[in-house]
């Protein structure tokens, strides 16, 4: 008898078959003497569309809401029906008695491959493939040690509640926003939070008032220093007060009061997760979240060189520690061999910095494979990103950086001065590093600057030889980028007041660190925000939904309210019944609060032009290629980059000759049929006018 193994992808597909010695070739499937591999594509199953529980759902009306069916149902997704039809097949014959899941490892993984099982009518045995790695040996090892299906029921029930939820509630206030202010509005318990931080963030921006502060620094000859007051607050917010200082220390002397120096100790940074990768992809190279998730998709999946890229932890456990060495040398090349030897040569520094059991949960940190790198065949992001990688999992071996810190505070009429030097005793991690990438919000603008200081004395006299007065201005927070934008979705507990709320969010923040990033291109592809070079900006849209939504959507604490009831549920805590009630209920009272909404929705860009497709005026919005117009009508979303299709259609009018070349054009919308027959109809309109 043979088993069933299903993987995710084809390309994931064809490295298992490999090592399992699947040779012969199928269409679809991979097949050896033990087992058949084939894959999913993604999903191949979900739930289903409102028009297949009744045909009234075909329309959106706010009376028809909200949409509460009895029961969920499945249905095949029909662009990939034929591999769907291929692994059922598969499924049923007679030679097979066992069904291997070897879908990522992971909530929704879980779901892409029991859906399948459960339209296929499968009944027999299930076991469960959890790796962390697609090297050889991880494939190998994980199928010797199989776990039984049943251990991840409550995984897949947690993962069927938040899919079912997640469609009771965004379909149903997605609908209801619509018809209320017949506009394309949508709402999730996800995108809305994340889109109210924005606004939110905007609002602080534009009601920020600048306020003029003074500075004072005084030359020292050897060393300069900086007044603080009392406090320790460096900021003057009076210019007479600044003056009089100012006035009151020059040419003046005094003494050193304060000579501290302190032994100091910098840990090396913890190893990356997703969330962290893609901070500082966006940060050091402009990388998208989206984009840092598939080039480290390609570095897990084709080069097999790091590890599973959709993790939350920043740890390794313990019986990862014998792996070190051969990681370790799997690296050793190129720009890597000098700052691995040392490690090579001594025991490794394993401290809970890194190995920490309980900081894991489904998957460890991001760190290199014991696979062997060719650093020739990766592409230039692909190179940037493992260097990063690999960087970051040699840094967390090396020793902390330690240096000596001096303080010295000078005192003149009163007044103090401090100044602030270092010296470096031993470099240890930032030999192979630079310190983690400051943003703005992290970075503290009242830091003493450093400098080198020489030996100096308590109680030594010490004449201002230069002070100057700076002015300058308090700052607005600054808007999101996608990195720090992570960094608030990651942690949004500061939104929340509720304690129990607040420490529930921290194990998983909106999202998850998989769906951040798609979270993100959904703003900016229903155009709430823009990107203005690195920053997020939101638009009139994206004001206009925020004060629309029902206030509980605006908040993450339903995100928390769910993620901790869900984790319940992954642990066999709670039953999925109570919650997916609850979420109904919830559904209702959402619903109504828009029903009695008196608000109106403005389309403040629109334009003059008119759609081609339904003679609606267009909307001006800024998409991925530019300037784009929209149309207006909701029943009709005809998008096109500004003005093309008009210069289309005016260019034909004018040469008959080439109305009959580009005619092929319409190829480009025949994923809609009634775009490309009103398309057709103006080249057949202008080939007329020419006759």
């Amino acid at each position: 008898m043979k088993a069933i193994v299903l993987a995710e992808k084809p390309s994931v597909a064809r490295e298992i078959a490999r090592v399992l010695r699947c040779d012969k070739k199928g269409k679809g499937f991979f097949e050896g003497q033990r087992y058949i591999v084939t894959w999913a594509l993604g999903h191949l199953v979900t739930l289903a569309e409102p028009h297949d529980y009744d045909n009234k759902y075909k329309e959106w009306r706010m009376q028809d809401l909200p949409m509460l069916p009895e029961k969920m149902k499945l249905k095949v997704i029909r662009e990939t029906s034929h591999q769907f039809r291929i692994v059922t097949q598969l499924m049923k014959r007679n030679d097979i008695d066992e069904f291997i899941i070897a879908t990522d490892a992971g909530r929704e993984g879980e779901l892409v491959a029991r859906w399948i099982l459960k339209l296929g009518g499968w009944k027999k045995n299930i076991k469960r493939l959890w790796i962390s790695s697609q090297t050889d040996a991880a494939v190998s090892d994980g199928f010797a040690s199989l776990k039984p299906g049943n251990a991840y029921n409550n995984l897949y029930n947690a993962a069927v509640c938040r899919a079912e939820a997640d469609w009771i509630i965004g379909l149903n206030v997605t609908r209801a926003l619509t018809c209320k202010f017949n506009a394309q509005l949508s709402a999730g318990r996800v995108q809305t939070p994340t889109l109210a931080m924005i606004i939110q963030r905007e609002n602080e921006i534009k009601s920020f008032v600048p306020v003029d502060y003074w500075t004072i620094d005084a030359d020292f000859g050897d060393y300069f220093a900086q007044w603080r007051g009392r406090d320790g607050n460096s900021r003057i917010f009076n210019q007479e007060k600044a003056q009089q200082i100012l006035d009151k220390i020059k040419g003046k002397s005094g003494k050193i009061i304060e000579v501290k120096t302190q032994d100091k100790l910098e840990p090396p940074p913890l190893a990356y997760d997703l969330t962290e990768l893609q901070r500082d992809g966006n940060r050091r190279f402009g990388f998208s979240a989206k984009k840092t998730l598939s080039v480290l998709q390609e570095l897990y999946e084709r080069h097999k060189i790091v590890t599973y890229p959709r993790t939350d932890s920043r740890y390794i456990t313990t019986d990862m520690v014998p792996t070190l060495s051969k990681r370790l040398q799997s690296i050793s090349t190129g720009p890597y061999t000098a700052l691995i030897q040392p490690l090579l040569k001594t025991k490794l520094n394993t401290t809970k910095r890194f190995v920490n059991d309980a900081g894991v949960s489904d998957h460890h940190a991001i760190i290199p494979t014991e696979q062997p790198v060719n650093l020739a065949s990766l592409a230039p992001d692909e190179r940037r990103l493992y260097d990063l990688i690999v960087r970051r999992f040699i840094t967390v071996l090396y020793p902390p950086y330690r240096y000596d810190q001096t303080t010295i505070v000078t005192e003149i009429e009163g007044e103090r001065f401090y100044a602030k030097g270092s010296v470096v005793k031993e470099m240890g991690w930032r030999v192979v590093s630079t310190p983690p990438v400051q943003s703005k919000e992290t970075g503290d603008e009242d830091a003493l600057p450093e400098q080198r200081l020489t030996e100096l004395k308590q109680g030594t006299t010490k004449t201002v030889k230069n002070c100057k007065m700076k002015k300058a201005k308090t700052l607005p927070p600054p808007r999101y980028t996608e990195a720090t934008l992570l960094t608030a979705m990651e942690s949004p507990g500061k939104f929340i007041e509720d304690e129990e709320l607040r420490e529930s969010i921290k194990q998983g923040g909106l999202g998850t660190p998989a769906t951040r990033a798609e979270i993100i291109e959904k703003l900016l592809n229903t155009f709430y925000i823009e990107r203005h070079g690195k920053e997020l900006v939101p638009t009139s849209k994206g004001f206009q939904l925020i004060g629309l939504a029902p206030a509980e959507l605006r908040s993450p604490e339903l995100t928390a309210q769910w993620e901790l009831r869900l984790s319940q549920i992954s642990k066999g805590k709670e039953e999925s019944r109570s919650f997916m009630e609850d979420i109904r209920q919830n559904a209702i009272k959402l619903i109504d609060s828009i029903k009695v909404d008196t608000s109106e929705y403005k389309h403040d860009n629109l334009t003059k032009k008119k759609c081609p497709m339904c003679n609606s005026f267009m909307l001006a919005v800024k998409g991925k290629e530019g300037d784009m117009l929209i149309c207006s009508d909701r029943s009709c979303g005809h998008q096109m980059v500004e003005q093309d299709d008009f210069r289309l259609y005016d260019h034909h009018k004018k040469n008959r000759k080439e109305a009959h070349m580009s005619k092929h054009l319409i190829d480009r919308f025949s994923d809609n049929k009634k775009k490309a027959a009103t398309l057709g109809d103006l080249f057949d309109k202008a080939l007329g006018d020419k006759k």
